[in-house]
């Protein structure tokens, strides 16, 4: 038998609903059908590309190279098929589920083995008959790419696949939008209220007002409400409500406008249900500006009664309302904090300080302090004194209010900044089981869980907050990252190759695909996709960083000299750091890969997943790799 050809394909699994039962019942229907069925699939293959690898019984298995295509060929048997059993005698009707998942397989003696085959075979069960089911690996390939809505049914156990996969239903054309019943129905985006005061510059409380929201429509029990990040491009770049729900996957959207005029404030909000275009109520707002946070818990019941959901009761320890002339500055550290450079953190700092002078109480604005700190220590040489800040910021909230989601998230973001990540599990857990919703919240878990060596908790945590937030890119490099150090090198492409397809010059995106390639052993794609990003981005001098893995992983010790060389005259510290120890660890030089991992943790840079890295395992099973993780807080390598 030959060893056979390794590949990425989209595999497309098709089955009659019912089949067996009416093999059983009467034969010769039986035949017909099964021979009406395949003289409509067969035809429709070809035009997509597809690849008819074999038949099993009454089921093709199809194979593409492209996802879109293979989930375009998927809907256009449907609308064939549905077409036909309009006029179909009774009997003689044929309906079908499919499948559709992409990842690796291998071609042997003409046939097609591997994950992909299984998987695809698994979820096309769960789709209803005439229907179509993808793969979160497919999903990725394909949204903000096919008109028709494409929405989750969760993460599902399949049988023989040890990872649960997330899988995500077609909803066609002909589906009454009142029948569909999946989980999406239960997502809420709230879209960024517009501000409509006669100052301009009172734009911030509109920002402030959206954010406030989502952070209380998300304590609705049952219910998924999307993150901040991903609502907030939509405030410059507008939309039309189905394209939202497409993109973020959501049934429910609410969206608004905020008037403040002097101490006046007119607050509008409407809910609408996209699964059935339609209003589901409207509300006007207005009251004197001291009842901004009644405004914001009766849209959160008005939601939860939509729904017929609830809103929990209230927490042990609970948040009054602070001073208005705190919140103002509090709602402006926030407007500020969106800008992300170091000059308008350093402003958002200076508001938190003064509202917590104005109301020293303000337990949130503690949170955001903390938080803030952090970041804006990265970007000086007083790393200390705001790391200082950002510890006391977080103790002080979590004393004023120790069962707040928003205290212990701080107090967590702090204890990991200063590599406790035994200690900062316990408050992520915690806030995480007040609202999970929190996507930040998950994605620090999912870095906790890691270092301390629990890739499956993780990859389960890193889902969930790209299902919560799935637009920013960190989360999906994230995401791929678990997969590859996890040996699904496949799914940790198909992810990157997605992200690359929304963000063509990030260098993250590059990096990544480097990283599966090297794994993999594939120098020749390493070496291309390292070429592509330097023509992307050719000013960008981290890409010398690539220049250097590639070289050295592949043997090219000179082309490693000179790309190390380069970002010894001109790299920041961060970068010496981790060319030291590229360098080292490619070319086995671990004298100095440990000189630069001293360096990292030194400047608490290093890579949260080296641990469980198969690119760092010589580093890693060296024994001065067991002092390098006591000084991180990591456990050591059994």
């Amino acid at each position: 038998m030959s060893v056979g050809t390794r590949k990425l394909a989209a595999i497309m699994f098709t089955d009659i609903a019912g089949y067996t039962s009416l093999t059983q019942s009467n034969e010769a229907r039986a035949l017909e059908v099964l021979d009406a069925h395949n003289g409509l699939l067969r035809p429709v293959f070809p035009r997509f590309g597809g690849r008819e690898v074999k038949t099993i019984g009454d089921s093709f298995l199809v194979e593409f190279d492209s996802a879109l295509d293979a989930l375009r060929c998927a809907v256009d048997i449907q609308e064939a098929l549905h077409g036909y059993n309009a006029t179909a005698a009774d009997g003689k009707r044929v309906s079908v589920r499919i499948g559709v998942h992409l990842g690796d397989v291998v071609h042997r003696d003409g046939d097609v083995f591997g994950d992909a085959v299984n998987i695809s075979s698994r979820i096309q069960p769960l789709a209803q008959p005439g229907g179509v089911c993808i793969s979160r690996q497919v999903y990725d390939q394909v949204r903000n790419k096919f008109d028709l809505t494409l929405v989750s049914m969760g993460e599902k156990s399949l049988k023989g696949v040890e990872v649960p996969t997330e899988v995500f239903a077609v909803v066609m054309p002909w589906e009454k939008k009142d029948e569909v019943s999946f989980e999406w129905a239960r997502r809420v985006a709230v879209l960024p209220f517009a501000n409509m005061s006669p100052d301009p510059n009172d734009e911030f409380f509109a920002d402030g007002i959206t954010e406030e929201v989502i952070s209380t429509v998300s304590r609705i029990e049952d219910t998924e409400v999307i993150s901040r990040t991903s609502v907030m491009q939509y405030k410059r770049a507008p939309k039309p409500i189905r394209e939202i729900s497409r993109e973020l996957g959501v049934g429910i959207i609410l969206e608004g406008s905020v008037r403040k005029a002097g101490n006046r404030l007119r607050v509008t909000v409407q809910m609408i249900d996209a699964t059935k275009d339609r209003h589901v109520w409207a509300e006007n707002y207005d009251r004197d500006l001291d009842d901004v946070f009644a405004i914001q818990s009766d849209i959160a019941a008005q939601v939860a009664g939509a729904l017929k959901a609830k809103l929990p009761g209230p927490a042990a320890t609970p948040l009054r309302p602070p001073n208005l002339d705190a919140y103002t500055d509090y709602l402006r550290a926030l407007q500020v904090m969106s800008e992300a450079t170091p000059d308008a953190l350093r402003e958002a700092v200076s508001l938190l300080e003064a509202a917590l002078r104005k109301d020293p109480t303000f337990v949130k604005a503690y949170a955001e302090l903390a938080f803030v700190c952090r970041i804006v220590a990265q970007f000086g040489n007083d790393y200390d004194a705001f790391m200082m800040k950002a510890w006391a910021a977080a103790q002080k909230a979590l004393e004023l209010a120790p069962d707040s989601v928003e205290a212990n998230a701080a107090m967590a973001e702090a204890c990991m900044a200063r590599d406790m990540f035994e200690e900062a599990r316990p408050y992520l857990q915690k806030a995480v089981s007040i609202n999970p919703n929190l996507a930040a919240c998950l994605r620090l878990l999912a870095e906790a869980d890691v270092v301390l060596g629990d890739l499956g908790p993780a990859a389960e945590s890193m889902r969930k907050a790209v299902s919560l937030d799935p637009l920013p890119l960190v989360n999906h490099v994230i995401l791929a990252e678990l997969c590859r150090v996890s040996g699904d090198v496949q799914g940790a492409l198909a992810i990157y190759m997605g992200q690359k397809e929304l963000h063509p010059k990030t260098p993250f995106v590059y990096s990544g695909l480097v990283s599966c390639y090297l794994q993999a052993k594939d120098y020749a794609k390493a070496r291309a996709v390292t070429e592509e990003a330097v023509r992307v981005n050719p000013s960008i001098k981290e890409l010398e960083l690539l220049k250097l893995l590639v070289a050295g992983y592949s043997g090219d010790r000179a082309g490693a000299e000179s790309a190390f060389a380069a970002i010894l005259k001109e790299g920041n510290q961060v970068m010496k750091a981790q060319a030291k120890l590229a360098f080292g660890v490619a070319l086995k030089d671990f004298d100095l890969a440990f000189e630069g991992l001293s360096e990292q943790a030194r400047l608490h840079s290093w890579w949260f997943v080296i641990r469980s890295d198969p690119l760092y395992a010589d580093l890693v099973r060296d024994p001065r790799f067991a002092e390098f993780s006591r000084k991180v807080g990591m456990p050591a390598p059994a």
